[in-house]
């Protein structure tokens, strides 16, 4: 019979979760609790930034301040616990000395978001806004200057209106081909 494996938030100080994280595994390591704690994650996803007219891929914190771990439920006991808090860094446990679980429902939530981002489409951290003045960087009206008349933010793609002999007119154009202007 398989052991239940449960997933439990641990609060810790928000932009230290990568160094805890290192820190847990080296515990848990050292320790032998592999077998126990077997998974421990910090839910990130990947967006995008136009730094430059280039697509730079980042990581951003989904929970700042929250670390997953996936523990076997019946072993997860007060020497662990314990241990963990006692990390640098770490706040407690979501239920401080005896950790509540996590709903799986919650988990697969979490789990799915954090999924679903290592997939290339990366969203954009910086969004456009409509009437925003923004330069195209690619493709045959390179150069120009338009404003954002339309958002579709399901393609990725924008309508501008740029100005071709004095006229405005319409050009459809993904996010990767425009700019926005500073």
């Amino acid at each position: 019979m398989s052991e239940v494996k449960k997933w439990y938030s641990l609060r810790v100080v928000s932009g230290k979760e990568k160094g805890i994280k290192e820190r847990i595994e080296l515990e848990v390591q050292r320790e032998g609790w592999g077998d126990i704690v077997t998974q421990i994650l910090v839910p990130t996803e990947k967006v995008y930034r136009i730094r430059n007219g280039k697509k730079v891929i980042l990581e951003r914190n989904i929970l700042p301040g929250y670390i997953l771990l996936e523990v076997v439920s019946k072993k997860l006991s007060g020497e662990i616990i314990q241990v963990i808090n006692n990390i640098p860094n770490v706040i407690h446990f979501l239920g401080k000395t005896s950790p509540i679980p996590m709903t799986q429902a919650e988990a697969n939530r979490m789990l799915g978001k954090v999924d679903e981002s290592q997939e290339v489409t990366a969203a954009l951290i910086e969004p456009f806004i409509v009437g925003e003045t923004v330069k195209i960087i690619d493709g045959p009206f390179n150069d120009f200057v338009g404003d954002v008349k339309e958002i579709n933010e399901d393609k990725k793609k924008l309508k501008v209106i740029v100005k071709i002999f004095g006229r405005g007119t319409e050009v459809e154009l993904n996010y990767m081909q425009v700019e926005k202007q500073a």
